[in-house]
C-alpha cells in the first residue's frame, strides 16, 4: 500500500517510489531547498556550510548572480534546440575548452553527464582501435551506465560482471593501500610502471583501445598519485601506441589548484579528456575533448538531442568566464592549502586519521582504526552525521567508504575554511573519544 502523502515523510515517499539502490546520506536523509554562496538551507529549516558542493557539481557556489542572470536571459529566448541546428553558445563553449585543453588539434562533443562522456570516449577509442580492450585503474569510478560500470574498479559501485569491454585493472596512485606502499615515491612509480608493462604483455592482446584514468580518483577516496606517476605510465603506453583518456569529470577547470585540467600537472598530453559535473555549476552537462583524428573516427551519423542544449551551454560559458574573471584556480590553490595544512595538523593529533591527501579543493581524509590501516567505515558514517549536526555537509568515498571528501565550491573563503576545520576538529575528537575503535 502506498503511504498517505499527507502523513508520510518525504523519506517514506522516496522509498515507496525510488529504487532501493539509490543511495542517500544519513539515517534520516536531508532535503536541500535553497542555497546561497557556500551555504544551503535544508527542509529542516537549518542552514549548513556546504563542503561537498552537490558532489562537486556546484563548482562555484549557490545562487551566483552572474550564472542565474545568464540562465534567465537564455530561458526567455529559447530552452531547447538540437545539434541538427547551429547553437552559438555550443560553438563558443567548445572554442573555450579547445583553447585550454592539453590536446593536439582538439575537437569537442557535448553530452548530458559524466557517464555519457566516458561512454563517448569508449565509443571513440574502441572504434578507432577496433578493440574492446581497456586498461583502467584499481579504485577507479567512471559512471553508472553499462560501459562505465564495466571499467569501474570499486566493488561497491560495480553492479554487474557483464561488460561490453575487456578490462585490465592496473595499479593506481593509491599508494597508502598499495602492495608497494613501503617504497619511496620514485621506487613506487618504477614498480607500477614495470607492472603496467607486464600486464599489457600478459593480460591483453597488445591492441588496446585506451588507458583511462582519473588524475585524482573521486569515489576511490581522492587517491592522489605521486608527481611523475602518470608521465611514467604514458611512456609505457606510448610503447604500445595506447591512447590515453583522462577522466576529468571531477578534476577539471582548476579545482585542483595546480592546473586547469588535472592531468596537466603530471606533464601528460592525453588523446582525450572527459568532463562534466561542475562545468555548468549543477546543470546537466558532459562532454569529450579529443584529438581531431580520434573524434572524427566514427563512420555513422550521430546527433545529440539534448547535449549542447542552449541552457547548459549558457550556464557553462558563464561558469568558465566566472572562474577566469575571479581567478578561482588561484583561490582553490590558496584556500585548499589552508584546508590541507589544517587537516594534516588534525591528523598529527588524532589517531583516527590514517592519511590526508588530495590537491586544491579535492581533499580526502582516510579514517582508520588507530595503530592500523583497517578502515574505520562505521566511524566515517558517524563523522558525516556529526558534521551535519554541527552545521556542515561533507561527503565520503573510498574502497571501504572510510574516506571523508572535503570539496567546497571554488569560491570558498579563508574564513569558511577555518570554520570547517573547527567543526572537523571537534567532530573527529568527539568520535575518536566516544566510539570504540
Amino acid at each position: 500500500m502506498e503511504p498517505d502523502k499527507d502523513s508520510a515523510t518525504l523519506h517514506d515517499r522516496h522509498r515507496a517510489v525510488m529504487p532501493t539502490w539509490l543511495a542517500t546520506y544519513y539515517d534520516e536523509p536531508l532535503e536541500l531547498v535553497a542555497g546561497n554562496g557556500r551555504h544551503v538551507t535544508g527542509g529542516d529549516g537549518r542552514t549548513y556550510l556546504d563542503f561537498f558542493g552537490g558532489l562537486l557539481a556546484t563548482m562555484i557556489g549557490h545562487n551566483i548572480p552572474e550564472i542565474t542572470e545568464a540562465l534567465q536571459r537564455q530561458a526567455g529566448k529559447l530552452l531547447h534546440s538540437s545539434t541538427l541546428y547551429l547553437i552559438r553558445s555550443q560553438v563558443e563553449l567548445a572554442e573555450k575548452i579547445a583553447a585550454k585543453a592539453p590536446i593536439d588539434n582538439p575537437k569537442v562533443f557535448f553530452v548530458n553527464s559524466g557517464s555519457e562522456a566516458v561512454e563517448t570516449a569508449f565509443l571513440l577509442t574502441t572504434t578507432a582501435r577496433r578493440s574492446n580492450q581497456v586498461i583502467a585503474l584499481r579504485g577507479s569510478y567512471h559512471g553508472r551506465s553499462f560501459g562505465t560500470v564495466a571499467a569501474t574498479g570499486i566493488r561497491g559501485w560495480s553492479a554487474s560482471s557483464l561488460s561490453p569491454l575487456n578490462v585490465t585493472y592496473a595499479h593506481s596512485g593509491y599508494k597508502y593501500r598499495s602492495p608497494f606502499s613501503d617504497l619511496d615515491d620514485h621506487a613506487y612509480i618504477a614498480a607500477c610502471k614495470d607492472e603496467l608493462r607486464t600486464m599489457i604483455q600478459t593480460s591483453t592482446s597488445g591492441d588496446i583501445a585506451c588507458y583511462i584514468a582519473e588524475p585524482i580518483q573521486g569515489a576511490g577516496g581522492f587517491a592522489t598519485p605521486p608527481d611523475g606517476f602518470f608521465l611514467a605510465m604514458k611512456e609505457v603506453l606510448d610503447e604500445y601506441d595506447v591512447p590515453y583518456v583522462s577522466d576529468e569529470v571531477q578534476s577539471a577547470w582548476g579545482r585542483t589548484g595546480r592546473s586547469y585540467f588535472g592531468i596537466e600537472h603530471y606533464g601528460v598530453r592525453p588523446q582525450a579528456i572527459t568532463f562534466a559535473k561542475g562545468l555548468a555549476n549543477g546543470i546537466s552537462i558532459g562532454g569529450v575533448v579529443a584529438e581531431s583524428d580520434l573524434m572524427d573516427c566514427l563512420t555513422a551519423n550521430s546527433i545529440s538531442t539534448a547535449g549542447g542544449n542552449p541552457i547548459a551551454m549558457t550556464a557553462a560559458n558563464a561558469v568558465l568566464d566566472y572562474i577566469e574573471s575571479n581567478d578561482l584556480q588561484e583561490n582553490a590553490h590558496r584556500v585548499g592549502q589552508i584546508l590541507f595544512d589544517g587537516l594534516t595538523t588534525l591528523a598529527s593529533n588524532n589517531p583516527l586519521i590514517g592519511e590526508v591527501r588530495g590537491s586544491g579543493l579535492m581533499l580526502g581524509v582516510e579514517l582508520v582504526h588507530p595503530g592500523t590501516r583497517t578502515p574505520a567505515t562505521a566511524e566515517t558514517d558517524i563523522v558525516l552525521a556529526e558534521c551535519r549536526a554541527a552545521g556542515m555537509l561533507i561527503g565520503k568515498g573510498g574502497l571501504a567508504g572510510n574516506v571523508l571528501r572535503v570539496t567546497p565550491p571554488m569560491t570558498v573563503t579563508e574564513s569558511e575554511a577555518h570554520s570547517a576545520l573547527g567543526i572537523l576538529e571537534d567532530v573527529l575528537a568527539k568520535v575518536s573519544a566516544t566510539h570504540s575503535l
